[in-house]
C-alpha cells in the first residue's frame, strides 16, 4: 500500500468520522449543558451526568442561580436542555416572552399536600374548618384541585389545570362552609398548628420536617398531573440524536433509585 494511498484512505476515514458529529458519538465531545436550581436538581443530575458518561454521553449540569432565567439561557443557546419546571409554568413563560422551547420528558414530581395536626383525613375535615391554601397561582391551583378530587369542592365547568389556574372564585359549591386562609407558602409551614389543614408545597414542608407521602394527609396525583416536572429543549434540537440518549440516562434505573432513596417521597419520580 503506497503512502499516496494511505493518505487518501485517511482522509475517507475522517471525512465519515465527521459525519457522526455531536455529543453523543464524539471522541472527545463537548458537553451537553443542562440548566438546574441548586439542591435537589443538583443532586439529581450529578448522577445523571454519571449515568450518560457511562452511557458515552457528556452532559454537564449548571445551576442557574438568582433571578437568572435558565429559559433564557436555553432559548439563547447558552444551554442545551434545563430541567426545573413544570409544563404550565413553562407555557406561560413562552406566552409572555415568545421562546421556542418544547418539553421532550417527564422527570419528577414535588409534590404539594395537605398536612394536619388534627385530623388523619381531609374527610374527617367538620363543617367551617380552616383550611390554609398557597396565594400564588400555581400552588392555589393545585390545592383546589386536591380539594376537588377529594370531593370537599367543586370548581367551575371547563376548569382544566393543564390549560389555566384556579381562584377562590371559581369554586361552585363548598359544601362543608371550609373557611379558606390564603397565604405565603412559607407561613403555612410555620403556622400549621393554627389551622385544621393547610396545603403546603413540598420545599417548605421538607424543611418542616415533613415528607407527603408520609405526612400528608393528601397529596396530588402524579397521573396525568400537567405540575410534573420536564426536560425542556429548543424547537430545533428536539429531534436531535442526543435527546433521545439524555432522556434514557434520566429515566435510568439507577437515577430512579437514587430519588427514592435520597429523598424518601419528598419528591417522586415518574417515570
Amino acid at each position: 500500500m503506497t503512502p499516496r494511498f494511505l493518505k487518501k484512505l485517511l482522509g475517507v476515514v475522517l471525512a465519515s468520522a465527521a459525519m457522526f458529529h455531536g455529543p453523543a458519538f464524539s471522541a472527545d465531545p463537548k458537553p451537553l449543558k443542562v440548566g438546574v436550581r441548586g439542591g435537589v436538581d443538583e443532586q439529581i443530575w450529578e448522577v445523571v451526568a454519571q449515568v450518560a458518561k457511562n452511557n458515552g454521553l457528556a452532559v454537564e449540569p449548571v445551576v442557574i442561580t438568582g433571578t437568572a432565567s435558565p429559559n433564557e439561557a436555553l432559548n439563547n443557546g447558552d444551554l442545551e436542555a434545563n430541567a426545573f419546571q413544570h409544563i404550565p409554568f413553562l407555557n406561560d413563560q413562552i406566552k409572555q416572552r415568545g421562546y421556542k422551547l418544547v418539553p421532550v420528558a417527564n422527570t419528577l414530581i414535588s409534590p404539594i399536600a395537605f398536612y394536619s395536626r388534627k385530623y388523619k383525613s381531609l374527610k374527617d375535615l367538620p363543617d367551617g374548618a380552616r383550611v390554609g391554601i398557597p396565594n400564588d397561582p400555581s400552588n392555589q391551583t393545585r390545592a383546589l384541585v386536591i380539594l376537588r378530587d377529594q370531593g370537599l369542592i367543586t370548581l367551575r365547568d371547563g376548569f382544566d389545570p393543564a390549560t389555566g389556574t384556579a381562584t377562590l372564585a371559581d369554586v361552585t359549591s363548598n359544601p362543608k362552609k371550609l373557611e379558606f386562609v390564603e397565604s405565603a407558602s412559607v407561613v403555612l409551614a410555620r403556622s400549621l398548628p393554627d389551622v385544621d389543614t393547610a396545603a403546603i408545597v413540598n420545599s417548605f414542608a421538607y424543611q418542616a420536617g415533613l415528607i407527603a407521602t408520609r405526612d400528608g394527609i393528601a397529596v396530588e396525583k402524579k397521573e396525568n398531573n400537567p405540575y410534573v416536572n420536564i426536560i425542556v429543549v429548543r424547537e430545533q434540537d428536539k429531534h436531535a440524536p442526543w435527546v433521545p440518549e439524555l432522556i434514557k440516562a434520566y429515566h435510568s434505573e439507577e437515577v430512579r433509585q437514587f430519588i427514592l432513596s435520597k429523598y424518601e417521597g419528598s419528591v417522586i419520580p415518574v417515570f
